[in-house]
């Protein structure tokens, strides 16, 4: 199975001649960060592998450093001494952001470096850009949406093909939908990051995962979906950030939408936001 790193590398290699025709620059990932040199040989013909963060950090040929072993620590302590290296960041680490976000950003802009996330929401969307371009200017009230493809799977898995709980998960984890330790995803945690993030684009406002109500799908039974069924509603797990007056409600949890409704439609592990 072809790991984040791994696809950050062969994308790059693939794209490269559309990333040139379109923008004249070539990209060359040079040196690569690992744990154990001898479990990443098969990368050695590609990229220079390295166990020495210093030696991202003090090669000046190194203009952009990606991020992409995921969790707080070590993630933030190597971003922040890149962009304090004047390095510009790419990262997809939603946790991070959600919770160092503000602290690293603030960083970037000390050291006039770039900090690009758009992808730690998303990504496929994209839908941080989009906000932050396209809805500068606008007054925002609310934002709906499937944010966590992999539960999104498992309720499907649950309600069309009557698996249960337990199956459904093993299915999504032997397709790749589902990390070997989904505990972030199920229940709700992931959703939740999402949702401080979007909110942070929308309305301007940070927030803690304390501050919010997040209810995962690890409680729900085929009984539960079945039940739903016969009254023509789906359950999905939704995050919703909805402003009201001068207060903000927020809140990731397994929701009764109607058969009809846009999100109830949303099938396998794809992911939905709307404004």
């Amino acid at each position: 199975m072809e790991t984040v790193g791994s696809g950050v590398l062969n994308i790059i290699k693939k794209n490269n001649g559309k990333i040139e025709q379109t923008n004249g620059q070539t990209i060359v990932v040079k040196k690569a960060l690992v744990r154990n040199l001898q479990k990443y040989q098969e990368f050695a013909e590609k990229v220079s592998l390295t166990t020495d963060f210093n030696e991202i950090l003090s090669d000046p040929e190194i203009k952009i450093v990606t991020e992409v072993m995921g969790g707080l620590h070590p993630a933030k302590e190597y971003i922040s001494e890149a962009l304090s290296a004047g390095k510009n960041v790419i990262t997809a680490n939603k946790d991070l952001m959600a919770v160092f976000g503000s602290e690293l950003i603030k960083l970037a802009q000390d050291n006039h470096c770039d900090l690009m996330y758009d992808a730690s929401v998303a990504g496929g969307i994209p839908i941080l850009r989009t906000l932050s371009d396209s809805y500068v200017g606008d007054h925002i009230l609310e934002i709906q949406g499937i944010v966590n493809g992999t539960t999104n799977y498992i309720l499907l898995q649950m309600d069309e093909k009557g698996l249960s709980y337990a199956a459904a998960l093993k299915r999504a984890q032997e397709l790749g939908f589902a990390e070997a330790d989904p505990t972030n995803d199920v229940t709700g945690k992931d959703a939740a990051y999402k949702m401080i993030l979007l909110c942070q684009f929308a309305f301007g406002v940070y927030i803690k995962l304390s501050d919010f109500s997040v209810q995962g799908i690890n409680h729900l039974q085929g009984f539960d979906l079945q039940q739903a069924k016969k009254l023509s509603y789906t359950i999905k797990l939704i995050g919703i950030a909805k402003k009201t007056a001068d207060q903000l409600f927020i809140e990731v949890a397994p929701c009764l939408l109607s058969n009809d409704a846009l999100m109830a439609n949303i099938k396998n592990e794809i992911m939905l936001c709307k404004l």
